[in-house]
């Protein structure tokens, strides 16, 4: 897969002293988010953000891009498609905190619908924890095979907090997704909270763009303060 680029906006305050990281949904590009990090940019002045476009062309979506194909005819497609596409956004992400001279700890990923998919499933692998996860209208990825759960579990080696925001109108990814990582996240000894923002379907409203970039504010805080 080609390197990931995509656009990116410099902290208000000058130099990064955290890094947030983008990442969109499935026939999105990076275009779609980033405008989130100029309405967060008040909160979080010592930020850069960065918002790739996904290494494929979507198949669904001819000018938008993908994570990992969807047929939704395969269960094992959204396990097989994480874990493909993990090496590719590992290695952006730590160009990126090189980039910035920053830690892990520095670091925040948000994704929305397949780009939530993306950051619980690279996140909770890294080997020094970011320093927190916002998911919005997405799910955690598990394998389809209840004979692999222990060995997903053996797999989690850090364990950001992370907040999960989700539409109860939600027909895309219905809002039980929600419920069902907030408990898999907590069985995995997670720190995990949520908000479900009433008559919103797949997207995010400013409620759920304030609770975002508050919780960011305060891990971000937590962090610099310990």
């Amino acid at each position: 897969m080609a390197d990931l680029d995509g656009p990116r906006l410099a902290p208000r305050a000058g130099v990064a002293k955290q890094l947030v990281i983008f990442l969109h949904g499935y026939g999105a590009d990076g275009n779609d988010l980033i405008d989130i990090g100029r309405a967060w940019q008040q909160l979080l002045p010592d930020a850069a953000f960065v918002s790739p476009h996904a290494p494929r062309p979507c198949g669904q979506a001819p000018m938008g891009r993908e994570w990992f194909p969807l047929t939704f005819r395969d269960p094992n497609e959204r396990w097989d498609g994480v874990n493909a596409a993990a090496p590719v956004l590992n290695t952006f992400i730590d160009t990126e905190l090189k980039r910035h001279n920053l830690a892990d700890s520095a670091l925040a990923l948000v994704g929305f619908s397949q780009g939530t998919m993306m950051a619980l499933h690279v996140g909770l692998r890294r080997a020094a924890a970011p320093a927190a996860i916002v998911g919005y209208s997405g799910m955690l990825v598990t394998p389809p095979n209840e004979a692999d759960i222990d060995a997903f579990a053996a797999e989690i080696r850090s364990r950001p907090p992370v907040l999960l925001v989700h539409g109860d109108q939600d027909e895309l990814i219905p809002v039980q997704a929600l419920m069902h990582a907030a408990q898999g996240l907590a069985a995995l000894e997670v720190a995990v909270e949520w908000h479900i923002s009433p008559g919103v379907g797949h997207g995010i409203d400013q409620e759920g763009l304030r609770q975002g970039g508050e919780f960011l504010a305060r891990r971000f805080s937590g962090r610099a303060a310990a």
